[in-house]
């Protein structure tokens, strides 16, 4: 297993592999496209060039990403510099939209004004190998993407399929200009500029989501309660937050609960055990408080029993914990699932009046989580 420091440097010196060859490819087909479309006349080639030039940026970009996100954290950053990377990738993204806007105006006045295609022998075998650059760019995006857990990586891989793609529309436009006569460049042209507008905005969503902060996937959710299935002594687990910092360097938070006759020292093992399995098999920071609970007080397990039955009469997702009993006030949290009917004030209305039909109590009390994982 690598340890964070080996995890950063081959991540660093892969990213910029990565990033180098993008680099050198992206810069070839940018002055070959460049050439060619100039030498034919093209708005669509021009255009292709044109992407490949955002692409050799993004390229740059990556380089200078992975850079500065390898950097340690230091005494302004304690959580380090990996979010850079996502940084540069929205760059990138923003980049590539400004690209396509520039592209549809020029499309739109080659619709208004069309001009032949001269495709020769030569820059139909340069525009394929322009597409076989681009598989290979897309195979190795991805390959070291995953390899690395980069999303900058993998969505610069898919952007490659996507320059695949549009290289092919331009040899189709100019195919069916050859054997038709019909100049349409231009609506081709168009068609592309749309197409990159619209890959522009999926990255750009993407990375904003990243930098905003997104609910882990499903997968990691359900092996974060594998493991705190495998201990048996606690009595349960809620209001659990994930964030993260970068791919290494995530943190999360929850709280576990634990027979209130335990010693400090019990507990603080069980915590600590649970904190450190974790760390070792999802490389997360994971901080755990504790909620006593009172597993032989028969009036508290009365007070749960009615109030769970009462809520899964109401709608069986729901869900309660933390609940505490003090003379004449009670206080507890409900867990209101995604797509619950009612408003939490509805439903505080409804528990206070089931509740004080059978407990004699002045004061009830009602938090409601709509935004815990667990």
């Amino acid at each position: 297993m690598f340890s964070n420091d080996q995890f950063h440097d081959e991540r660093s010196q892969i990213g910029s592999l990565a990033g180098l060859l993008g680099l050198v490819s992206n810069l070839i087909l940018f002055v070959a496209k460049l050439f060619i479309g100039l030498l034919s006349h093209s708005v669509s080639i021009m255009a292709d060039a044109m992407n490949s030039l955002a692409d050799t940026a993004s390229s740059i970009l990556t380089l200078l990403g992975f850079k500065i996100a390898s950097k340690p954290a230091d005494q302004e950053h304690p959580y380090g510099h990996e979010r850079f990377e996502y940084v540069s990738g929205l760059i990138v993204s923003l980049m590539i939209i400004f690209v396509g806007f520039k592209f549809l105006e020029s499309s739109f006045q080659r619709i208004l004004h069309p001009e032949s295609i001269q495709i020769s022998p030569i820059i139909f075998i340069i525009l394929v190998l322009s597409i076989l650059i681009k598989i290979f760019q897309a195979k190795m995006y991805r390959y070291f993407g995953k390899k690395i857990q980069s999303n900058t990586l993998i969505a610069t891989g898919q952007d490659s399929l996507n320059d695949v793609l549009t290289t092919f529309i331009v040899l189709l436009s100019a195919g069916i200009e050859q054997v038709t006569g019909w100049r349409v460049d231009g609506y081709f042209g168009f068609g592309l500029a749309i197409y990159i507008l619209f890959s522009g905005y999926q990255l750009l969503k993407e990375f904003m989501d990243i930098l905003l902060g997104m609910r882990p996937k499903q997968e990691e959710l359900k092996k974060i309660a594998q493991i705190f299935g495998r201990f048996k002594d606690i009595v349960g687990y809620h209001d659990l937050l994930v964030h993260s910092y970068g791919p290494k360097n995530r943190f999360a938070s929850v709280h576990i609960e634990i027979d209130e006759t335990w010693t400090l020292n019990q507990a603080h093992d069980v915590i600590d055990e649970i904190e450190r399995t974790f760390k070792e098999e999802m490389g997360l920071e994971m901080v755990c408080h504790l909620d006593p609970v009172p597993l032989y007080d028969q009036t508290h397990e009365q007070l749960r029993s009615f109030i769970k039955n009462e809520l899964k009469t109401i709608d069986d997702r729901l869900k309660m914990h933390d609940l505490r009993f003090e003379a004449e006030k009670i206080a507890f949290d409900v867990v209101i699932p995604k797509n619950f009917p009612y408003t939490d004030e509805f439903l505080a209305q409804v528990l206070q009046q089931k509740i004080m039909e059978k407990y004699s109590i002045d004061e009830i009390e009602i938090i409601f989580d709509h935004n815990y994982l667990l």
